[in-house]
């Protein structure tokens, strides 16, 4: 392979639109089995993992004032930490009350209860999840209560310290006012007319010392009024309440949804690691040979689609044998899977259609399917009159010297399409010398059996060694008239060195002979879309080239159905 082949060969084909579709439908497998895998483990949480119900108590907070029935002043209403109360509602004073309420274990608690705070409010969600749904309601609604008693709680430690700090304060300030009226004189506290300026400045003293009490007093007594409570419950938790199962079928959808985008994406990956030709462009800068054509895969209707692929298939090959006669045509695969023998017994088909006579070497085990294909091509093609040669010719270099004989299998050589009845191929084979009919029946399908050596010499007649019927049929080729034409199926190395031979080649990883023979002829290669790999493409190419045969072209099969 020189350097344009390999650096055609390593570019990445671009991806379109129409192969993102093209992959997982082609993958279909992968595609169907990361479905499957993804719904049974929706399938196995839904039937084996119980139920998971979860309760949800919103509590509304307020902030503490001394009177709740006045407006709060500029802010009071946003004055609550919320990232405060939420630690506080998931602390452990909250958990381990709730867990002694419930009789249950903190950890178990702190795992099912979760606090949800909304943005820019003042409201604490409390979700609890249970294995019932009255576990469920209950953890809730206690693990609410239980937070606002407990910050109720925090609130009346609050007010008992600033209440004795108060009390304290106003303690001292009495013992104070009380000292300073010790050193006020009697006649002062009467009201005397006379008040010197020492006097006056004790009773000024003792009147602040009074009015500092008051005030004292006055704050003490709003922070004994003052409403402790952090807020209520708006919305207790109460029943239905909603499981993890209640959406058993939208889980199951998504599992069917998600399976299906996974197993796409599984299905590309698979195609990025796995390149197989997909186009006959893509095989062409492969195999540096341009394509003599496409065969489908046989469909529904038969064998007629290949056929007529086959037919302009024929068109390009014709070309190249009349320009090289008598050199073998070898079709070529690296496996046995791409649809070769297909192409090879349609190509045979098709170059006796158009009046050559073919010879098509096989091995042993596709010589059946090669024989279906000759007979369903004898069916759609009945032989036409043929012109006898005086001095009985052989058919393709080899003579005729066995029978006719009547085969189950295949059709009649009844009226063409135009109503107008051929010359009957019976009597075509009396005229031949050396031959027999074995039928009567001028209709019947023939199948001639001749006798050749490898080399296509053939067997004087009359000096053959006498072999019983079974051991001669056994060995003796199959000769079946086509159209105007006719197709000797041998064995593989029987062919002969003359006329156009067709080889149906073994695939090149498990057997040489079809590389060895393509040395002396010349080489059609088979690409199955979608099967063929790239690597096994180039490999294939490369042994040729080693090997010093040519390649004439390539025909891409229709990949899995071929």
């Amino acid at each position: 392979m020189d350097v344009t082949d390999s650096v055609a060969a390593s570019r990445q084909r671009v991806v379109g639109f129409a192969d993102v579709v093209r992959i997982p439908l082609r993958r279909w497998r992968i595609v169907a089995a990361t479905t499957a895998g993804v719904t049974l483990a929706v399938l196995a949480y839904l039937f084996f993992f119980p139920a998971t119900y979860k309760a949800t108590a919103v509590v509304v907070l307020r902030p503490v004032v001394t009177d709740p029935f006045t407006l709060p002043s500029s802010g009071a209403d946003r004055a609550i930490n919320m990232t405060a109360e939420n630690g506080i509602a998931l602390g452990n004073g909250v958990i381990d009350s709730t867990a002694s309420s419930l009789s249950r274990d903190p950890e178990d608690v702190r795992e099912a209860l979760s606090v949800e705070v909304p943005t820019g409010g003042q409201v604490l969600r409390f979700q609890y999840a249970g294995d019932s749904e009255d576990s469920a309601i209950t953890g809730a609604n206690t693990a609410a209560k239980t937070y606002l008693q407990v910050r109720e709680d925090i609130y009346k430690d609050q007010r008992k310290a600033l209440i004795e700090s108060y009390d304290s304060t106003i303690k001292s300030v009495t013992a104070q006012r009380l000292e300073a009226q010790k050193d006020l004189p009697e006649d002062a506290e009467s009201g005397s007319e006379i008040v010197t300026p020492r006097t006056q400045a004790k009773l000024d003293q003792v009147g602040a010392l009074n009015d500092q009490i008051a005030q004292l007093a006055n704050a003490r007594a709003k922070v004994a009024s003052a409403d402790l409570s952090p807020g209520s419950i708006a919305a207790a938790a109460r029943a239905p309440v909603p499981s993890s199962h209640d959406a058993g079928v939208l889980y199951l959808a998504a599992a069917l949804l998600g399976g299906v985008l996974f197993g796409m994406v599984a299905a590309h990956a698979r195609e990025a690691l796995d390149r197989r030709i997909r186009s006959i462009d893509q095989a062409a800068d492969i195999v540096g040979v341009p394509a003599l054509g496409v065969v489908r895969a046989a469909g529904r209707h038969g064998d007629a689609g290949p056929a007529a692929d086959a037919r302009y298939v024929s068109l390009a090959v014709l070309k190249w044998i009349d320009r090289h006669p008598d050199r073998p045509l070898v079709v070529l695969s690296g496996r046995d899977d791409e649809g070769r023998t297909t192409v090879s017994g349609n190509l045979a088909v098709a170059l006796s259609e158009a009046g050559q006579d073919v010879t098509l070497a096989a091995p042993a085990e596709t010589q059946e399917e090669l024989k279906r294909i000759l007979f369903a091509a004898q069916k759609r093609t009945p032989p036409r009159p043929r012109a006898v040669p005086s001095s009985g010719a052989a058919l393709n270099g080899t003579a005729v010297t066995g029978g006719f004989g009547r085969d189950a299998g295949a059709g009649s050589a009844g009226p063409s399409a135009g109503g107008r009845r051929h010359s009957s191929p019976v009597r075509l084979a009396e005229s031949l010398p050396g031959m027999t009919a074995t039928s009567q029946d001028p209709d019947a399908t023939l199948v001639m059996r001749a006798a050749g050596n490898r080399h296509g010499q053939a067997s004087p007649v009359g000096t053959q060694p006498t072999r019983s019927t079974s051991e001669r049929d056994s060995h003796a080729p199959n000769v079946v008239l086509i159209g105007g034409g006719v197709v000797r199926l041998c064995a593989l190395g029987e062919e002969p060195e003359t006329g156009v031979v067709v080889i149906d080649a073994p695939a090149s990883d498990t057997d040489e002979r079809g590389v060895r023979v393509a040395q002396d002829g010349v080489a059609v290669l088979v690409v199955a879309r979608d099967r063929t790999r790239n690597g096994e493409l180039t490999r294939l190419v490369d042994r040729l080239r080693s090997a010093g045969a040519q390649t004439v072209g390539f025909v891409l099969t229709g990949g899995h159905g071929a």
